[in-house]
């Protein structure tokens, strides 16, 4: 029987400088993100709910702040803890120039969340028809099927996205 060492519990100042990293993040404080990485912060650092630093920047729209995360060796493929992947939240949001920002960076193209949900499908169930038609000039996958068994085309036309529901169908 093996037990897990005890983690000390943060100090006041621990607790200070890790709200200011995930706000930094959060608000796109670029500059402020770039010196404490420059000092050592790890790029990979993730809050309670498990979002990386990349995958706040990223849903928060703060284009510059994830491209300094990126640069210092943040990985794009860090799920939360929900299985989110900071790909599918910026297709959520229709955000093509993150869309690019993390495929350049090694997002996977048709990694996906616990119930098989791809950016591709993301983008077009809210019929975000420029990330639709990058995804698929990119490589992304229309057959892939999500754990209810619906492609990105089902799920575009479930829910009403009329512009991606025709682009998929052909």
């Amino acid at each position: 029987m093996t037990d897990k060492p005890q983690r000390p519990e943060p100090d006041e100042e621990t607790i200070r400088l890790a709200t200011e990293v995930f706000n930094a993040a959060r608000h796109g404080d670029s500059e402020r993100l770039r010196q404490l990485l420059a000092h050592g912060l790890t790029p990979n650092l993730r809050n309670h709910n498990g979002d990386s630093l990349v995958m706040l920047a990223s849903y928060h729209e703060h284009l510059e702040t994830a491209r300094v995360l990126l640069e210092y060796g943040a990985d794009p493929e860090l799920h939360n803890d929900r299985g989110q992947s900071p790909l599918a939240g910026a297709a959520f949001k229709g955000n093509l120039a993150m869309v690019k920002l993390l495929l350049e960076n090694g997002a996977g193209i048709n990694a996906a969340s616990p119930d098989g949900k791809t950016g591709l499908m993301f983008a077009a169930m809210f019929d975000n028809v420029e990330i639709v038609e990058y995804l698929l000039a990119q490589g992304a996958d229309p057959t892939l099927r999500d754990s209810r068994g619906m492609t990105a085309g089902d799920l575009a036309t479930m829910m009403g996205a009329e512009r991606a529901s025709k682009l998929l169908a052909g």
